[in-house]
């Protein structure tokens, strides 16, 4: 029996490769396609596949979230193998019973592996109850805090100091965050919620200005007086965006700058 397959990748040429590099393989049945880590869930309750094959770096709910939320919400976990551009998730991605991972670019040998280390695990057993205890706490350990934040822009993952990121928004799930100066940059966060962004950042240096906005203290170029009391931020960005700052945040404003 082929082995059945979901493939979720934010990216539109990863994918149609990795299915690609599948079918070459042979013996393996791509059943649907995913772009997201919401995607991704509905896909693995829907057809119940075999294997995924799991991007870990997407905007929003990212693959290690992904794994979270079936835990949550108590769906079977197929035999995962992620999907990384660096080294680093490794470790991690087998920590989460990952069966394998492929680093990108994908190498067709490295996939029929991964497909072999799938098909040899098919008929093991799902985890046994104290093994899904050690994963749930393992994924809801807090994040060491680090002075570079991994930023996905055009393809590319980069690391980024904390003090160039000039301020990050979110918007339907997704995280934006943009660095300061005329050659700042525009890239997507790994994070889910600002809430989960904030607490990998210098608590020092950033503040909730707003509940869509995350700024740098030391970013801001000027305070803008606005509608009924209330003010917006110039940024130091090189489109000097302007971000509002909540009513509730008003107060802290002035403290933080004696208006």
């Amino acid at each position: 029996m082929p082995l059945s397959a979901v493939i979720v990748d934010d990216e539109q040429l990863a994918r149609d490769e990795l299915a690609y590099l599948l079918k070459s393989a042979g013996d393996v049945n791509v059943v649907a396609q995913g772009k997201n880590g919401l995607e991704a869930i509905s896909l693995i309750k829907e057809h119940s596949p075999d294997v995924v094959f799991l991007d870990v770096q997407m905007p929003g709910l990212d693959g290690f979230g992904v794994i979270k939320k079936l835990l949550d919400k108590k769906i079977p976990l197929p035999k995962i193998v992620f999907a990384t551009a660096f080294d680093q998730y490794a470790v991690r991605a087998f920590e989460v019973n990952a069966v394998d991972y492929l680093l990108k670019p994908f190498d067709k040998k490295r996939v029929a592996q991964a497909v072999q280390r799938a098909r040899l695990q098919q008929d093991a057993e799902g985890l046994p109850a104290e093994k899904i205890d050690t994963l749930v706490r393992m994924l809801q350990a807090p994040k060491t805090q680090s002075s570079k934040i991994l930023l996905k822009a055009v393809g590319r993952m980069f690391l980024v100091d904390q003090k160039e990121i000039c301020y990050a928004s979110i918007e339907d799930g997704v995280i934006t965050v943009v660095t300061a100066g005329p050659s700042g940059m525009e890239g997507h966060s790994n994070c889910r919620t600002l809430e989960e962004l904030l607490s990998s950042l210098d608590p020092g240096l950033f503040w909730r200005a707003h509940r869509s906005y995350l700024v740098n203290i030391n970013r801001i170029r000027e305070v803008v007086p606005w509608f009924k009391s209330s003010y917006q931020l110039r940024m130091d960005d090189k489109k000097q965006s302007e971000i509002p700052v909540s009513r509730a945040q008003t107060k802290r404003l002035r403290e933080l700058f004696g208006l």
